[in-house]
Order: C-alpha cells, then structure tokens, then sequence
C-alpha cells in the first residue's frame, strides 16, 4: 500500500459532513483548488486528504471518491498524467541489477511520449522558474519517486543512491527536453538510455567511496 492509499483509507474513513457541497463538476474543482493550495503551501508530504477536504468545505471521502489516492491527486494538480506514477513505480521492481536501465527507460520514455511529454515539460519549466513548485517537486520526488527507488538498494546508503540516479536523470531530460544541447537532444531513445544506464547502476548498486556519508 503506498502513502497515498494509507492516507485515503484514513481520511475515508471519516465520514462526517463537510459543509457545503456543489455540484458534481463544482465539487471536483472545488477539491482540485484547494489541493493545489494546500500542496503548495505545505508540500506534498504535509498536505493531506482532510485538510484539503476542510478547505474545499466538501466530506473527506469525496475527495478519495473523485481523485483515488494522494499521488493521483497530486498528478491531477500538475495535469500529469496517472499512468506516469505506475510506471515510474513499476520500473522499482524487479532484478536491483538491472534497475539503472529500468528507471532510465521509464522515465525518459515519459519524456518522449506524445500524451505525458507536454505535462513534464510545463511542470520542469515552472519548477526551474518558480520557488514555490521547485519546493513541491522536491519534496513530492524525494517522498514518493525516489523513496521507491531507494527501497529497493538496501543498506548502504540507499537514499543517496536514489538521489544520484534521479538528479542525473532530471539533468538529461531537462538538457533533451527543455535546453535542447546537443548531441543529446537528438540521440536515438535506445541509444541514450544504453548509454544512462551503466553510470546509474553505479551510482545504484556500485561501491560508493566509504566518506561519502549522507546522514
């Protein structure tokens, strides 16, 4: 069960009246609004189903009702699409031998696909230009994106690891995207994740010089 799921069965599980209650579709951006505000104003793991239930002044099970779990309801405030968390968390699982190129794979692929790349670029530009979304990013990645990757390393500094191979990612993606550099901006897809892989295996599940601590 993920964060999100834990947090919607608690928060459905209260039941009491919330205030008023709009329509449908006014109800659904109701919920929407306010999850934007409460997630920018303290971050994705702070925010929670019944503080953005209190402030759309709808029950706490609506918002499950209409959005499912906490990361379908974040993607919804970035206009991401749902299907990018499951494979992002998807490619956690499986051999941690083979995990650079997994990850590589399924992130970058995000970025070249026609129904998920304009999403991630327009959330990359604001977080590269605003405070605020660069602060939600951070801490919606460090929770859920690169918490699942460091689940899967073990003892040795899994965090570290995680953050490594992610913030190596967000680079290319950011310099094929959004910059534009080349040669790496029009490198074959296979190509370029052959040649991601192997450095992120290192920084995954390769030796890490022994004063690199990270608390």
């Amino acid at each position: 069960m993920t964060t999100g799921d834990a947090e919607g069965d608690a928060d459905g599980a209260d039941r009491r009246p919330g205030g008023r209650r709009p329509g449908r579709s006014g109800t659904k951006e109701a919920i929407l609004a306010a999850a934007r505000e409460q997630f920018a104003d303290k971050g994705y793991t702070g925010a929670t189903f019944r503080g953005i239930a209190a402030q759309a002044g709808v029950d706490p099970a609506l918002v499950r009702h209409f959005y499912g779990t906490k990361d379908q309801l974040f993607a919804a405030t970035l206009a991401l699409p749902g299907e990018m968390l499951r494979r992002l968390q998807q490619s956690f699982e499986g051999d941690p031998e083979d995990l650079g190129e997994r990850f590589a794979r399924a992130y970058l692929g995000l970025w070249e696909e026609p129904e998920t790349a304009p999403a991630l670029k327009a959330m990359m530009r604001t977080a590269l230009t605003t405070e605020q979304t660069a602060d939600l990013m951070r801490d919606f990645l460090q929770a859920r994106i690169l918490g699942g990757v460091a689940e899967q390393l073990g003892d040795d500094r899994p965090h570290l690891r995680a953050v490594l191979a992610g913030t190596h990612l967000v680079g290319v993606a950011v310099a094929r995207h959004v910059v534009g550099v080349e040669p790496v901006a029009s490198l074959d897809f296979d190509d370029l994740v052959a040649l991601l892989a192997p450095n992120l295996q290192s920084y995954l599940t390769g030796d890490l010089p022994e004063h690199a601590r990270h608390p």
